[in-house]
């Protein structure tokens, strides 16, 4: 056994025959019976107290000790005495993710969570303290997925609890704790003529920003880093290397696109021609940024869109005193559906409906995954039957019309 149980009620003394016996101490009839006793793996030593008549459960307590030691699951019970709000502060100062991400996730931590779970020490959660805290979350008006995002979080900090040998078990990972459900909602693609009315409605130094995002399916931050090293009009290609991306009190750095993934994407001559159009008449301006992060190497591009003062997109400014009054000219509501990922849904809609694969729209994309891609899309590709009659009217199209046909057929006796 990994120690031994001491009865605090007796003690053992020789008596003057030199046979041992049991006797009363001075502790005896007052508090907790027996102290269940071990030496950690650290070399320090631990112990639990358990009340008269439940010495079996204190040699139960110990041999499960020892069991959790010869598998490598030793925790120590001191271990989980640390609050949610220490052990994840501690968790987010070893994070290594972009700057960006890192800001949202302390962001959502301390709004959302640590009010609620940080003074809870990390041992005693039960899966009904995050069911509650669920609820709350969910009365005060916090959209499902924004809610998910939160509940993420959270359990990502008890999964390290877990790793860090601080706790047993991620308490978010009970049968009975649900993640918020999303609301399921389809992507409603613009139509041709929405597109062009926005595009019309822009100032004419970002109408070209709408053939970028609906010709090409570049994200917002993609579109703003887009410069004219990465376009290979020769070759009917778009490098997508780099993004704007906004970083605490809004300062701009270069960065790669979105989970790192660089890209080429087909270049139709639509958009090389409305491109090469648009540096006629807005020559690129060189603009320097750190990369990655504030005090990141400078990075320098030439970069297609920039604003008035000659500086890099702010995709703040640019979406209130740009985008939404562009739309709003356009007669379409200005609201969060119609920002410039609806031109991003344009681009797959397009691809879809001229039958190109998932995968390759995945690739196009940027896409972590094709399944995501499918989930996201798949009301918008042709049906098997659209797709048969299509094949066969192809086939026959030059065909006579006026030969047999329904309405010709012979009859059959």
């Amino acid at each position: 056994m990994a120690g031994h149980v001491q009865d605090r009620w007796y003690k053992v003394e020789t008596d003057s025959d030199g046979k041992t016996v049991k006797v009363k101490t001075d502790r005896f009839g007052v508090g907790l019976r027996y102290r269940a006793r071990y030496v950690g793996p650290d070399g320090s030593e631990k112990s639990k107290s358990f009340p008269d008549k439940q010495k079996r459960k204190a040699e139960q307590w110990l041999a499960n000790i020892e069991a959790d030691m010869s598998r490598g699951d030793y925790v120590d019970p001191d271990s989980g005495k640390v609050t949610f709000e220490q052990y994840a502060t501690e968790w987010m100062a070893t994070q290594i993710t972009d700057p960006l991400t890192r800001e949202s996730v302390e962001s959502r931590l301390r709004l959302h969570a640590i009010p609620y779970l940080g003074t809870r020490p990390m041992s005693s959660f039960t899966p009904s303290h995050l069911r509650l805290w669920l609820r709350t979350l969910e009365d005060r008006g916090l959209s499902a997925g924004y809610r998910r995002g939160i509940f993420a979080h959270v359990s990502t900090v008890f999964t390290a609890a877990v790793e860090d040998r601080i706790i047993r078990l991620n308490p978010c990972s009970a049968r009975s704790v649900k993640a918020p459900r999303l609301e399921p909602r389809k992507v409603k693609p613009w139509s041709v003529g929405k597109v062009t009315a926005v595009r019309a409605a822009l100032p004419d130094p970002y109408q070209a920003l709408v053939n970028v995002a609906a010709g090409l399916g570049l994200r917002q931050g993609e579109a703003f880093g887009l410069a004219v090293e990465d376009v290979d009009f020769l070759g009917g290609v778009v490098h997508v290397v780099r993004q704007v991306k906004l970083l605490q009190r809004h300062r701009a750095v270069f960065a790669p696109p979105k989970s790192g993934r660089e890209r080429d994407v087909p270049l139709p001559e639509s958009v090389a021609f409305a491109l090469a159009g648009h540096l006629k008449r807005h020559p690129a301006t060189r603009i320097t940024l750190p990369w990655k992060t504030l005090d990141g190497p400078p990075v320098t591009a030439s970069l297609l869109f920039t604003s008035a003062e000659g500086l890099a997109l702010n995709r703040n400014r640019f979406n209130d005193r740009v985008w939404r009054p562009a739309l709003r000219t356009a007669g379409v509501d200005a609201d969060r559906s119609n920002g410039m990922h609806a031109l991003r849904h344009f681009y797959a809609s397009v691809l879809l409906d001229a039958g190109e694969s998932i995968k390759a729209l995945s690739e196009y994309l940027g896409h972590h995954d094709p399944g995501f891609t499918l989930r996201t899309y798949t009301h918008l590709m042709p049906s098997s039957e659209t797709r048969t009659r299509a094949a066969v009217d192809r086939v026959f199209e030059d065909e006579d019309s006026s030969g047999d046909g329904p309405e010709t057929a012979p009859e059959v006796s």
